[in-house]
């Protein structure tokens, strides 16, 4: 099984998801991308919140539920992006950042699949000490682009 599970609600969320995956790409860190509604595919959902990975990245726009959903159903680290979708992803990053307690959710800015990407490979590398010389090199890099 890959590190990270990207789970995006609807095929149109693609192209945040491709922000996170070129990270990953770069970093050389293995992942999987699916597509899973909370509300139009629960059981998918429920499927998924059972993989065998480090991390997953939920990437949801409108309501917002899937991050909340798969944190509800894992106790590995989910990491939720918010989407632009409506009223400029505002409802989108208030239903992720607002989570009960005992069920948190990692937030990005909205549309941010590449911070989502790094937030990942930044646990990740608490156990993988290359992946931290990488996150290293790839920080030194920002400075010149």
């Amino acid at each position: 099984m890959p590190d990270v599970l990207i789970v995006i609600g609807s095929k149109s969320d693609l192209g945040v998801a491709e922000r996170a995956t070129a990270v990953l790409d770069e970093l050389d860190i293995s992942y999987e991308v699916h597509v899973a509604s909370a509300h139009r595919d629960p059981e998918k959902v429920d499927e998924l919140a059972k993989a065998p990975v480090e991390v997953f990245i939920a990437i949801a726009g409108l309501a917002a539920h899937l991050p909340g959903v798969l944190a509800s159903k894992t106790t590995h680290p989910v990491i939720g992006v918010p989407l632009g979708a409506k009223l400029g992803g505002l409802d989108s990053l208030l239903s992720i950042v607002q989570m009960p307690a005992g069920v948190p959710v990692a937030c990005v800015g909205i549309d941010n699949g590449k911070n989502a990407a790094l937030l990942a490979a930044e646990i990740l590398a608490l156990n993988k000490g290359e992946l931290a010389k990488k996150l290293v090199v790839y920080r030194e890099g920002l400075r010149s682009r």
